[in-house]
């Protein structure tokens, strides 16, 4: 997959409603999993506790938290889409979440995305709602559905 890259902000316009190049598989490792829940403080069994997880859950392993496929969107977007003339970027929202399915550990997702809307913002930024799917290799029901949105500022 080749990044898509964009000049500006008014060619961004002409991907509203249009799906974006998918995005390369990133695996999730238990040390991402690990490492989530040191920065959230949700050390729940079924995430950090392999023997416990491998033992007594229902999927025989661990499980990514929900959050962290959720965290990974800026970064994914990142690695679909640049606008050039943008100066800074701010994560804004999120108006709409699901997870639909548990990511188990060593899975491999990606993105599938799409800008939803844009609307003015200041004097020189843009309100962006992407349309976010979270796909797992092999599954068909996605890990994260979502509507984020950003800011971006030229």
């Amino acid at each position: 997959m080749s990044k898509l890259e964009l000049e500006n902000l008014s060619a961004l316009q002409t991907w509203v409603g249009k799906e974006f190049p998918t995005g390369e598989w990133l695996t999730v490792t238990q040390e991402m999993i690990n490492d989530f829940a040191k920065a959230t403080l949700d050390f729940q069994w079924i995430h950090v506790d392999v023997e416990k997880a491998t033992q007594f859950s229902p999927f025989k392993k661990p499980v990514a938290h929900g959050f962290l496929s959720l965290s990974l969107l800026s970064k994914m977007l990142g690695d679909l889409i640049t606008v050039k003339s943008v100066k800074m970027g701010v994560n804004y929202g999120l108006n709409k979440v699901r997870f639909p399915n548990p990511v188990l550990v060593n899975s491999r997702v990606r993105l599938r995305g799409s800008v939803k809307e844009l609307e003015p913002y200041g004097e020189n930024g843009i309100k962006v709602t992407w349309s976010c799917t979270v796909a797992i290799e092999g599954l068909e029901k996605p890990a994260c559905v979502a509507e984020f949105v950003s800011l971006m500022f030229e």
